[in-house]
C-alpha cells in the first residue's frame, strides 16, 4: 500500500525538471544600472565602499556605455556630481548640468539606451538635503518648483524617464504638470514612491557626495517600522500620475514590495541599494559566501516579491552570470 502523502520531490528530480517548473525567472531586461557622472577632466574614481562602482567623467563614459550595450543592459539611471554646489541646488536644473550633459552624450552614443534621470537636489546642494532649507527645516512646497525645473531640464536634455527621489509631498503632481506644460506629455515618471530613511544608503553617500551636512532625512523619508504608510505613499503617487513605483531599499522591504504589488497595476521597481551591494562584495572578498549564488538569489527574491524591474549595481555581474561568462 502506498504511503498517504504528497510527492513534491517529483518536480525537483533533475535540473531540466526544475527549469521546466520554475516560477520566477530573472532576465537582463529586468535590470537598470546606476551610473555616477562627475564634472571635470580627472580619471574615473572607484568608490571605496562599493568595489567595481566608479564616478565617471564624461570623457570616460563612452567605454562604460559600450560595455553595457554589449552585455545587453538596456536601461541606466544617472546621478550627478557637480563641481560647485549652492543652497538651492542650481546644478540640478541648469540646462548644462552634469546629468543633462551626460544624458545628451549617452543618447548620442547609444540612442536606444533608456536613460533615467534621478531628479533630486541633494547631490547639488551645499547642505546635502533634498530641498530648500528655511530656518533649519526642509520646506516641502518651496522645493517643488525646483524639482519641476529639474525634471523639465532633464527631459529637454533627452531623458527617457524622470525619477524624482526626494519624497516631498506632491512631487509627482507638480512634476507631471511641469512636464505636460513644457510639451513632454509622453515622458513617464518613475517615482521613488516608497523610500525609507535607511541605514543601507551609507555607501551611496560616498558615491554621490550627498550626505546631509546637518540633521537627517527622517522628516521626508519613511520610518522603517511603518508598513501602511507605504501604501498611502504609493497610492498618492499613482493618483498624481506616476507611471512606475519604486520601493527602496529592497531586501529588508520585500513585504512592502508585495504589498505595493498587490495594490497597483503599475510596474513596481526595486532599488537594490548601495549597502546591500557593499555587504555582499565585502563578504565575497573574504571568501565567506558564493557571490554569484547570493546575488542571483537576492534579485530573484525581489522579482518573486512582485517587481518588474530592479535598479542594481550588480547589473553587469548578473548579465555575465546569465550569459554564463562570469
Amino acid at each position: 500500500m502506498s504511503p498517504n502523502f504528497d510527492r513534491h520531490r517529483r518536480l525537483r528530480s533533475s535540473a531540466a525538471m526544475r527549469d521546466l517548473v520554475r516560477e520566477t525567472v530573472l532576465h537582463t531586461d529586468d535590470l537598470i544600472y546606476p551610473i555616477f557622472v562627475k564634472e571635470g577632466k580627472e580619471a574615473k574614481t572607484e568608490v571605496s565602499s562599493m568595489p567595481g562602482v566608479f564616478q565617471f567623467p564624461l570623457h570616460e563614459l563612452e567605454a562604460e556605455i559600450e560595455e553595457l550595450t554589449k552585455l545587453g543592459i538596456k536601461a541606466i539611471i544617472l546621478f550627478g556630481l557637480p563641481d560647485d554646489k549652492d543652497d538651492v541646488g542650481t546644478g540640478a536644473y541648469h540646462d548644462h548640468g552634469i546629468v543633462q550633459e551626460a544624458t545628451r552624450l549617452v543618447k548620442k552614443l547609444a540612442p536606444e539606451m533608456i536613460v533615467i534621470a534621478d531628479t533630486c537636489l541633494c547631490e547639488f546642494t551645499d547642505h546635502g538635503h533634498c530641498g530648500v532649507i528655511e530656518n533649519g527645516e526642509v520646506k516641502n512646497d518651496a522645493s517643488l518648483e525646483l524639482l519641476k525645473q529639474t525634471a523639465v531640464s532633464q527631459a529637454k536634455a533627452g531623458a527617457d524617464i524622470i525619477a524624482p527621489s526626494n519624497m516631498m509631498d506632491g512631487f509627482v503632481q507638480v512634476i507631471r504638470e511641469g512636464l505636460d506644460e513644457a510639451g513632454y506629455q509622453d515622458i513617464p515618471i518613475m517615482s521613488y514612491a516608497v523610500k525609507y530613511a535607511s541605514a543601507f544608503y551609507g555607501p551611496f553617500r560616498d558615491a554621490a557626495n550627498s550626505a546631509p551636512q546637518f540633521g537627517d532625512r527622517k522628516t521626508y523619508q519613511m520610518d522603517p517600522a511603518n508598513r501602511l504608510e507605504a501604501l498611502r505613499e504609493a497610492r498618492s503617487d499613482e493618483q498624481e500620475g506616476a507611471d512606475f513605483l519604486i520601493v527602496k531599499p529592497s531586501l529588508s522591504y520585500l513585504d512592502i514590495i508585495r504589498d505595493v504589488r498587490n495594490q497597483t497595476n503599475l510596474p513596481v521597481v526595486a532599488y537594490n541599494v548601495s549597502g546591500e551591494y557593499a555587504m555582499v562584495k565585502a563578504a565575497s572578498a573574504n571568501g565567506w559566501i558564493d557571490e554569484e549564488r547570493i546575488v542571483m538569489e537576492m534579485l530573484t527574491s525581489m522579482k518573486r516579491a512582485g517587481v518588474s524591474l530592479i535598479i542594481t549595481y550588480f547589473a553587469k555581474d548578473v548579465a555575465l552570470y546569465l550569459k554564463g561568462d562570469a
